[in-house]
């Protein structure tokens, strides 16, 4: 997938843990371990606004494209 989500680089930097964070957005811990780990298929503006807010952070700093590597 070419949208590479770095929840768990900025989780690491801000030394939160992932229970805390959906705590603080106001979602499960499963869906943002889901998120987390990239296997949702998208992702609400609002809850992406929750989670920058928590982190104190700009959304690009959480998603990333990365192209697919032809082959």
């Amino acid at each position: 997938m070419p949208i590479i989500v770095n929840v768990d680089v900025m989780l690491a930097r801000r030394k939160m843990s992932l229970s805390e964070l959906a705590e603080r957005v106001g979602i499960s811990l499963t869906n943002m371990s889901l998120l987390k780990t990239g296997k949702v298929k998208g992702v609400r503006f609002a809850t992406l606004e929750a989670i920058c807010a928590a982190l104190d952070c700009q959304p690009g700093d959480i998603l990333e494209y990365r192209a697919a590597a032809d082959g």
